[in-house]
């Protein structure tokens, strides 16, 4: 795909996640790896006025200095830029703060495996980073930290982080969380869920691994 079509696609799926409800205002942000560059939404700009000539570019191995464009990078370029960085099957990242991710990073819980397709993200669960100030290196740690063998995670006080090896997956990942996120937490208000054994949920992996994971719940 070119460049200018990941910068169109990085703005349409920014407005799809503001129009589904996925996300509010310009709360999120999304990056593309595109060689050895990131590609990310600018900071504070209102989703229908960007233009593909706003999104930032950032080399992957740069720093904070070294991003082109005419308008700054998101405040939590960082996060984004490092995850690229530390993990290389990783082609996009979605942040957003989506109602009930965020209401379950607010109250710091993890979502369990209460339902089989927690295994899409990786794992029996779907971890909280540890709190820190947002587009601070300590919240980057704390990201990569979750992420460890995991796509997504929950940010706590904070949204949601997702991955996936481009972007319609990423924005996948994004949608299913907030999903089972939402499963979850009405789940609680009746009692609580029953948990998948985590010998369900590596039979599951090893079915997604086998058949390849549909972008479809069945």
């Amino acid at each position: 795909m070119s460049e200018c079509d990941l910068r169109q696609g990085i703005i349409d799926q920014c407005r799809a996640m503001n129009a589904s409800g996925l996300n509010q205002g310009t709360s999120g942000n999304i990056s593309v790896r595109h060689g050895d560059h990131m590609l990310i939404t600018p900071s504070a700009i209102p989703y229908d006025e960007m233009t593909p000539e706003m999104i930032v570019s950032m080399p992957i191995d740069g720093d904070a200095s070294s991003w082109e464009g005419p308008k700054k990078p998101s405040v939590e370029w960082r996060f984004h830029r490092d995850i690229l960085r530390a993990r290389p099957e990783i082609g996009a990242v979605v942040h957003t703060h989506s109602t009930f991710a965020t209401i379950l990073a607010i109250a710091r819980k993890p979502i369990p495996a209460c339902h089989y397709m927690i295994a899409a993200f990786g794992g029996h669960d779907v971890r909280v980073c540890d709190y820190a100030r947002y587009g601070s290196k300590e919240l980057s740690d704390n990201v990569i930290t979750a992420l460890e063998g995991r796509s997504a995670c929950l940010m706590a006080n904070h949204g949601m982080v997702a991955t996936g090896p481009g972007l319609d997956k990423a924005m996948w990942a994004a949608v299913e969380l907030e999903t089972i996120a939402k499963q979850y937490y009405h789940s609680l208000l009746i009692g609580g869920p029953v948990i998948l054994p985590e010998a369900e949920i590596a039979g599951v992996l090893k079915g997604f691994a086998s058949y390849g994971l549909q972008e479809k719940r069945s």
